[in-house]
């Protein structure tokens, strides 16, 4: 069986959980026996730290052209070869980290043509793609990263008689910072496309009955498959020989949270007799992050405790385990309902327990983990709470943090890779 891969990029210049979750989906389709797998890259490039064998270099769709087609009329049409100068890697790697890229803002249209399919994907630019994934035998099966891009599924059975299997998870988080009507519009045209996909993925029941909620679909060919994890290599020890440290592990963001963090970290230095508290920050950030990251800076700056945080840079390989070794407690307070949650793994798979508001996905994979505990009211006040409960009862932390740890690592569970590899092959093989 041959299965290509149309996956999403982020640029690399943040820690991308969606980003990370098809990498994981890409490790277990290669673990298939009998099963060939390519990835195709489109519209931003991957991060290089996680790319896999098999990832194409070529980036179809590119964010740059794509979005100068929408909104600069004399280049609606521009030619392959501007098209291709403007697909360059590092233009792309330098827009992701521009303001815009990952935001909404501006992208309506564009994102309501990506879902329909005929206008966003040109022709040309379409044949291109099917051109190349039939150069080397017609695929059995073509999985879409998500559901963003589901456009392409009625192109592609048009051309080509593919299965198509599609990746659903938090695909709200940009439809639903879109105003009206284009909100109400894509998951209407979501819904509409759904009927050329034959099966759908999601890691959580939540984000499956979100989805479900959402787009008004039957739900019967969503099936939900535990992601499977695969932990980074060891890396040094970890660091007991000194203060207690509180870790915040995504993109730096007000989207998650990262402000409510901050404000609990102060909390308990002047109000829970945690004086000597360090905050460990690590996940990276793009352009629309800088003034808000200043400010939550500033804000620790006027409490005098801008010793007492350490920003790692780098969120991949040795450097994300250096910070995991440097905290106790991991929280990710995020604003918008999350359909998973991958830092709960990440966190988990290091020994880390961690403190997550009680929404979204994060009871179903905490229950799951063992690996941590969720508070309510989703306030600082009471994240405060939670935060110090781990923080100062070591022996609480560390039950946690190995029960997560065990169950995230263990061959046997749901968050087996093989075992998520397992589950794909069969929908694969689905009719």
């Amino acid at each position: 069986m041959k299965v290509i891969y149309l996956i999403t990029g982020s640029g690399g210049s943040f820690y991308c959980a969606n980003c990370y979750r098809d990498m994981l989906y890409f490790r277990a389709i290669r673990k298939m026996p009998g099963i060939t797998a390519n990835a195709v890259p489109l519209y931003l490039p991957p991060d290089d730290a996680g790319t896999e064998t098999g990832f194409d270099k070529h980036i179809f769709f590119g964010a740059i052209s794509m979005f100068l087609r929408e909104k600069v009329g004399f280049l609606k049409n521009m030619p392959v070869f501007l098209e291709k100068f403007f697909d360059l890697k590092p233009f792309l790697k330098l827009a992701a980290r521009q303001a815009g890229t990952t935001s909404t803002e501006g992208y309506e249209e564009l994102t309501i043509n990506m879902i329909e399919g005929d206008n966003a994907f040109r022709k040309k630019e379409v044949d291109r793609l099917v051109s190349y994934l039939v150069k080397d035998g017609k695929p059995d099966v073509v999985h879409l990263s998500n559901a963003l891009i589901l456009g392409l599924a009625r192109q592609l059975k048009n051309r080509i008689e593919v299965k198509v299997v599609c990746s659903l998870l938090n695909e709200d988080d940009w439809i639903d910072d879109m105003s009206e009507p284009w909100r109400s519009k894509a998951w209407e045209m979501i819904g509409r496309e759904s009927v050329y996909v034959d099966h759908f993925i999601t890691p959580s029941n939540y984000y499956r009955k979100l989805f479900i909620s959402k787009t008004g679909v039957n739900g019967d060919n969503i099936h939900v498959i535990p992601l499977g994890f695969e932990p980074e290599p060891p890396f040094g020890k970890r660091n007991t020989d000194r203060p207690p440290a509180l870790g915040y592990f995504s993109r730096i963001s007000h989207y998650n949270g990262f402000d409510k963090l901050v404000n609990a970290f102060i909390e308990l230095k002047t109000k829970h007799s945690m004086p000597d508290l360090n905050l460990n920050i690590c996940g990276g950030y793009t352009g629309t992050d800088k003034t808000f990251i200043s400010d939550q800076i500033k804000k620790i700056r006027e409490q005098g405790f801008q010793k007492s945080i350490k920003i790692y840079p780098e969120f991949q390989g040795n450097k994300k385990m250096e910070f995991f070794n440097d905290v106790d407690v991991i929280s990710v307070p995020v604003r918008k309902y999350d359909g998973y949650g991958l830092y709960i793994l990440e966190a988990n798979s290091s020994g880390i327990p961690v403190v997550q508001p009680a929404t979204g996905a994060f009871p179903e994979i905490i229950a799951a983990t063992g690996g941590g505990i969720t508070y309510m009211p989703d306030t600082v006040e009471e994240l405060s709470v939670s935060l110090k409960k781990l923080l100062t009862d070591r022996e609480l932390a560390s039950k946690l943090g190995e029960t997560g740890k065990e169950r995230v690592l263990s061959v046997l569970s749901d968050f087996s890779l093989d075992n998520m590899s397992a589950a794909l092959s069969e929908v694969y093989r689905k009719s």
